[in-house]
């Protein structure tokens, strides 16, 4: 998609120029317009990602615009046009959120470096709040999807436009990747989020009861049934029903279940006529469905209705770049909880960490942490708080349960733990100090700061640590 650039000014001449050149060098859509009003129609009419215009107009001046387009759209770029004299007004337009300005008569290879250049800071601009909400998606119940890997981005990115729509959902994955926050978040994201969202453990119910909670019944139904009593079909009407774990439904069930998602119509035990819902239907399991399709133990024809659109979360082995950012965010999350100050972790513990398989995914990540909050009396988690044959950090036992790895995989992960190893001492030694540790380490300090971030340390954390001594300053 072209980038689209809008450019305001009261001289046509001048408009027409602009606009010619523009769209030649820059490869991008150009709106024009004759005035501050005529530029703001056009704001509210396309979407814009830079708009150049000159300072001094009659009726709506630039800096006018600029304002309004700041509450507009924050991230639209702005670059001001400028004549003799004006300059102070076009500095103090930057200090007011412009991006750049340019004097008259401008130099024209100087004008289309920084049209080209504020396109580019649109692009970063949008991408980052983009990335930031797919990464930041949060629920009612302060949950959220915490990484930055590409798998998990787009996952995040299904989930976005998913949210948008009204189609049935099938999340799939382990247990412990979190299929529940993926069905919260979709809900609470989506234009049901003003309505209930309400969840059904399938496995937790025998069938009777299951059957009665989701259709409900009637007084006098069965024994015991001593009132008529919604089902939670009825509790999720405008809103949206998560049945979890939908692998494990009986058949009968399933057949029920079939006939209300074709007719959308819902007929408590004990009731002869239906009654109509309106309810958005996400599902999930960590079961093979297609297996149980085989062996005739899940229906096909309700299959069908369920995976209308398929979500499937990695596993924690799979996102093993998160696993610093997730232990982070549990780190301060458990100590919120609990009420502590957060503990800090030895780089052989994250190492220990990041290397670790996780059968039981994110769950199985978070409750181990908690449980060394509530374990470990130590301001700092080493490894063998961790494990405990690990008493020698050096022998790296945990490279060794892994040898059936390929030995590209086993290298990378020798080179992790190293890298994570000379992060932190050369951090310490340096008391966080990175432009001291890149002189020491040889590396750019830019590139420096990139490992740093890759691997989940806080330069914060090695500072006020006395650097060591050992003559290398």
């Amino acid at each position: 998609m072209k980038d689209t650039l809008l450019i305001v000014d009261d001289e046509i001449d001048l408009l027409e120029g602009l606009k010619r050149t523009l769209e030649m060098a820059c490869s991008c859509t150009v709106f024009t317009a004759g005035s501050g009003k005529a530029a703001l129609d056009l704001l509210d009419a396309y979407p814009v990602d830079l708009v150049l215009t000159d300072l001094s107009m009659p009726g709506m001046d630039g800096m006018s615009l600029l304002a309004e387009i700041q509450h507009h759209d924050p991230l639209v770029t702005v670059i001001l046009i400028t004549g003799y004299g004006t300059v102070e007004t076009a500095v103090s337009a930057i200090k007011s959120g412009a991006y750049d300005f340019i004097q008259k008569p401008f130099d024209e290879d100087r004008l289309i470096r920084q049209v080209r250049n504020g396109l580019e800071r649109n692009r970063l601009l949008r991408e980052n709040r983009r990335l930031a909400e797919m990464a930041g998606m949060r629920t009612g119940a302060g949950g959220r999807f915490v990484g930055r890997s590409r798998l998990l981005c787009d996952m995040l990115e299904k989930i976005r436009m998913l949210s948008a729509s009204e189609v049935t959902v099938l999340v799939t994955g382990e247990t412990g990747t979190g299929k529940d926050l993926a069905a919260r978040t979709i809900h609470e994201t989506g234009p049901r989020k003003q309505g209930p969202f309400v969840t059904v453990n399938c496995p937790a119910l025998p069938e009777q009861i299951l059957e009665s909670e989701l259709f409900g019944y009637k007084k006098g139904a069965f024994t015991g049934a001593h009132q008529d009593k919604p089902g939670l079909f009825d509790l999720a009407d405008g809103g949206t029903l998560f049945l979890d774990e939908i692998g494990d439904l009986s058949v009968p069930v399933q057949t029920k279940l079939l006939r209300v998602l074709q007719d959308k119509v819902v007929t408590p035990l004990g009731e002869t006529k239906g009654h109509g819902v309106d309810v958005r239907i996400l599902t999930a399991t960590n079961q093979d469905l297609e297996a149980k399709i085989r062996d005739h133990s899940f229906r096909s024809d309700l299959f069908y209705r369920l995976n209308v659109a398929r979500i499937t979360l990695p596993p924690l082995r799979e996102i093993r770049d998160d696993i610093p950012l997730l232990v982070d965010h549990f780190m301060n999350k458990a100590a919120a909880d609990a009420g502590v100050p957060v503990k800090t972790l030895s780089s052989e513990a994250l190492s220990w960490f990041i290397h670790r398989d996780w059968p039981g995914n994110v769950r199985e990540l978070e409750n181990r942490i908690y449980g060394l909050y509530a374990l470990v009396p130590n301001t700092e988690i080493q490894l063998h708080h961790l494990a405990p044959d690990a008493v020698n950090p050096g022998a790296r036992p945990e490279l060794l349960q892994n040898m059936n790895k390929p030995y590209k995989e086993l290298k990378a992960d020798v080179i992790d733990q190293f890298t994570i190893d000379y992060l932190n001492r050369l951090l310490t030694k340096t008391s966080g100090n990175v432009t001291l540790a890149a002189r020491i380490s040889g590396i750019q300090r830019q590139s420096l700061q990139k490992i740093i971030r890759r691997y989940g340390l806080h330069v914060q954390r090695f500072r006020g640590l006395p650097s060591s001594d050992d003559g290398a300053s």
